[in-house]
């Protein structure tokens, strides 16, 4: 049976032989589009509700407290925040050990209600600790993509 064909009842439907064609574009949105290329140029933007008081990052269309549509009220915010929760990993996304511990943290941003995931450097793991202040550091210009991981890291701020 073809994906055109149509079942008359959901009892037919135990399980699909074969391959299922899936054609789909991911993209980030407007508002994640925005804030790609605000890291290309070296900033984080976020979305401020007026309405609520609350600035997401990453930014948002719409205020998911109020649905007061957002997209246009764009902020620039600090690339500085504080250790919310971290972890330290010791494999890699393949799962093969990793020979230096590799450190992850929910970052929450400066001036936002929001948070970033990113690795954190320029640190030991023993030394992270809850409410530590961190900035991030970027990529140089010509090597950014749009990407978060334009953002090579956060480090210890002083």
């Amino acid at each position: 049976m073809g994906l055109a064909e149509r079942h008359r009842s959901t009892a037919e439907l135990t399980h699909w032989r074969g391959q299922i064609p899936v054609n789909y574009v991911y993209t980030a949105g407007r508002a994640g589009e925005r804030f790609f290329r605000a890291l290309m140029q070296g900033k984080l933007a976020a979305a401020r509700c007026n309405a609520c008081g609350v600035t997401f990052l990453p930014a948002r269309t719409y205020c998911e407290r109020c649905f007061a549509r957002i997209e246009d009220n764009v902020v620039e915010v600090s690339p500085k925040g504080r250790v919310h929760t971290y972890t330290v990993c010791y494999k890699r996304l393949d799962g093969t050990p990793s020979p230096t511990p590799v450190l992850l943290a929910v970052i929450e941003i400066t001036g936002t209600d929001g948070a970033l995931v990113h690795y954190l450097d320029k640190v030991k793991a023993e030394d992270i600790y809850i409410g530590m202040p961190v900035g991030a550091v970027l990529r140089p210009q010509k090597e950014r993509k749009g990407s978060i991981l334009d953002i090579k890291y956060f480090k210890p701020e002083k």
